[in-house]
Parts: structure tokens; sequence; C-alpha cells
């Protein structure tokens, strides 16, 4: 008998044991969320901000401003459904992109870029467009520049698409586009990529590098994924929110009223994904 009862308190004491470290680690991984819920969200109300209070004054800042709103409409859908702290973490991301594309709207409009935004996921691996390039690519000029002009109107803020470096700086079309909506690219995306960025300086790898993620002589993703833990590639592609975003109508900051209407970003929906006829 007193074996027996021995062991039920052994055992008494390994349950209660295990449930206090249980408690413990739920605690901490809720501080954690908390945490990272709270970091997120001073970057998207800081995005919202900038959003409701700029309005663009040419085709540019306006493009920009569209995006900047897609981007904080994404981040919001995020947060609200982040249950870990890597979906929070993707959230502030999707924020700071919105924050670049702010700052691009300003430089456009030839006024104060406002304070640094932390750099984002993929960015300083993928380069930038350091001088102005315009190619012939399935029929039709396409044109890159470091400077925003009404022929280059569209900007990217640098970072990875569907697993591939797009480098920042100033497009005459968003020839990303089709890769971000269909989470893959085409076919002709290496092919545009050599012509548009051979031998550029700012950009660090060759074709072949883009065709395998851009690791190749870029020095890779490591020094800009911090603890993203197995975010991996997200490509800044918000598409899994299936966030309906509704709370901004982004025609407002639309450049000619088009373009930069991406409708319901959550199912992917860019106006049917014709960007100006560019087909992978």
């Amino acid at each position: 008998m007193t074996t027996i009862l021995l062991i039920l308190v052994v055992l008494a004491v390994v349950v209660f044991l295990v449930m206090k470290s249980q408690q413990r680690g739920s605690g901490h991984s809720a501080t954690q969320l908390d945490d990272a819920k709270a970091d997120a969200r001073q970057a998207i109300e800081r995005l919202g901000g900038q959003v409701y209070n700029l309005t663009g004054s040419d085709d540019a800042s306006r493009q920009a401003l569209a995006d900047a709103a897609e981007r904080y409409n994404a981040a919001g859908s995020q947060i609200d459904q982040a249950a870990t702290p890597v979906q929070a973490r993707l959230a502030k991301q999707t924020a700071l992109e919105g924050l670049y594309y702010i700052r691009a709207a300003r430089v456009a409009m030839g006024t104060d870029p406002g304070p640094d935004v932390p750099s984002i996921d993929g960015q300083k691996a993928a380069g930038s467009v350091t001088e102005d390039r315009e190619v012939e690519f399935e029929g039709r000029k396409v044109a890159a520049s470091p400077n925003p002009s009404s022929h280059t109107p569209n900007y990217y803020p640098g970072g990875r698409v569907a697993g591939r470096p797009v480098p920042a700086g100033w497009y005459s079309e968003p020839w990303w586009k089709p890769a971000l909506v269909a989470g893959a690219w085409g076919l002709g995306s290496m092919m545009l990529f050599s012509t548009m960025f051979s031998g550029m300086a700012g950009v660090p790898y060759s074709a072949e590098a883009f065709a395998q993620g851009g690791d190749t002589g870029a020095g890779g993703d490591s020094g800009d994924q911090g603890d993203s833990g197995d975010s991996g590639d997200q490509g800044m592609d918000a598409g899994d929110s299936g966030a309906d975003q509704g709370s901004i109508d982004n025609t407002d900051f639309t450049a000619d009223g088009g373009g930069g209407d991406y409708g319901d970003f959550g199912g992917g929906d860019f106006g049917g994904g014709d960007f100006g006829g560019f087909d992978f």
C-alpha cells in the first residue's frame, strides 16, 4: 500500500510540474504574440496616417499612393488574423513596404521623403536601379530608372516576388505583377531581366542567379530576414490574407482613375491580371 501511495504521489507531482511548464510556455507565447502585434500596429498606424493625408500631384505619386493604400489594407487584414508572432511580423513587413511607397510618392512630388524606413525582407539583396534603361521586349519598350517620371511612374521598393528578387526603382510598367498574382514567373521573365539589368552596377547578380532566386553572387537574404523564422519567401505577397479591403477605396489614389485599383487583394485580383498587355 505504501508503495502504491508513493507512486501516486510521484505521478501527481509530475503532472503538476508538466501543467505548470505548459502554462509558463503558453504565457510566454501569448506575450510574444502581443508584443509582435503591438510592433506591427505601430507601423500600420504610421502608414495609415500617411495614406489618408497625402494626395498625389502626378501619375507617379498617385500610383505610389495607390500602392501604399493597398499595402495598408493588406497589413490591417493580416494583423487582424495573426495568430503567431511570425504572422504578426509579416503584417509589419507589409506595412513597411507601404511606407516605402509613401516615401516614393513624396519624392515624386518633390517634397521631403520623411524619416528612414527599416529594410524589408530581401530588399538589400535585390539591389536597385542605378541608371536609366529602356529595352525592347515582346514588341514593346520597357523602361527602368532610379527616378520617377511620366515615362516611369511605377515604383517598387525592392524585394522578392514569387521567390525571385526585383530591384528597387521606377518602371514604365509593373513587370513583376503577373508573378505576384500567379505566384510564379513565366518563361519570359529571365529574358526580360537579362536585357533590362545586365551589367547594371546596382544589381549584384546575373540573369541565371535571378532564375535561381538571386542567391548566387547576391549574398543571399540572410542579412535581411532577421528573426522571421519560417516566413521564408513571402514575396511581399499578402494574397493569403483572404481579406476584403473595402475599408479604403483605392480608386481615390489611382493614376488617371486606373492602374492602381487592385480590387480585392486578398483574392489576388489585380484587375484581372491585365497589366498593359504584359503576358509572361
